[in-house]
């Protein structure tokens, strides 16, 4: 009897610490008031979190949890206990809002291959074609000023060819400069810090769905060599990392 007192004692003490720990990480992080109701520092937290906005629905109810195992606001005297399966679970989200991933670090890919503003469509296709990466940074002076992407380079070859121009004049004559300088939308990649989260990297993909890719550098400044890469197709994975983490 005494151990499965005890059991019961710990499972509320983890409970609560887990919901604390939630609680100030999210007001600390978007500097949200510290006299804020968990349900609506949630419903705040819904928008900007990837995490949050999993878990919502299990976070409200965890608030509700909280006010019944508790009297009042004194945590020192318990009056019902949380399933330990709800203690894991809230422990896990707890994990994720605190201690999360990094994307460069768990998801990104590394081997990151870069081509200059002055090549030529055939040589940035080729490399395309080599490297097996359809998102290559693009830099002019130090700087990066896009991403080839092919099916961006497919699009802009068609377009070509409807106005009359062939094949060749386009892989030969037309740098890959003209054809980022074309585009008429800047924001289908952004440049992150390279201690951006698994989590904040997946809320950028959530906002924007014209994003195809992530860059990350040392201080997430576009005049600094890519260390890392995340596309759309690392989503699902960056996601089974969150939900196996």
């Amino acid at each position: 009897m005494e151990n499965e007192k005890e059991k019961k004692e710990s499972n509320a003490k983890r409970f609560i610490d887990a919901y604390n720990n939630i609680d100030y990480a999210l007001k600390t992080r978007y500097g949200l008031n510290r006299a804020m109701g968990f349900s609506d520092l949630i419903r705040k937290a819904v928008v900007i979190n990837y995490i949050v906005r999993r878990y919502e629905d299990d976070l409200i109810d965890y608030g509700r949890l909280r006010n019944a195992i508790v009297h009042s606001n004194s945590e020192d005297f318990i009056i019902a206990e949380p399933h330990t399966s709800v203690v894991e679970n809230i422990e896990h989200i707890e994990k994720l809002l605190t201690t999360p991933p990094l994307a460069l670090e768990s998801v990104a890919q590394k081997d990151v291959k870069i081509t200059y503003a002055n090549k030529s469509m055939r040589d940035v296709i080729m490399l395309i074609a080599s490297c097996g990466f359809s998102n290559i940074p693009v830099f002019k002076d130090n700087k990066l000023v896009g991403v080839a992407n092919g099916q961006k380079i497919l699009h802009s070859l068609g377009n070509f060819l409807i106005a009359g121009g062939n094949a060749k004049s386009f892989l030969d004559n037309v740098q890959i400069e003209d054809m980022l300088s074309s585009l008429n939308e800047s924001n289908y990649y952004v440049v992150k810090k390279a201690d951006c989260t698994v989590e904040e990297a997946l809320n950028e993909f959530y906002k924007n769905h014209k994003l195809l890719a992530i860059l990350f550098t040392k201080n997430g400044l576009p005049t600094e060599h890519p260390l890392g890469i995340m596309t759309g197709a690392n989503v699902s994975q960056a996601q089974k990392i969150l939900e196996e983490y």
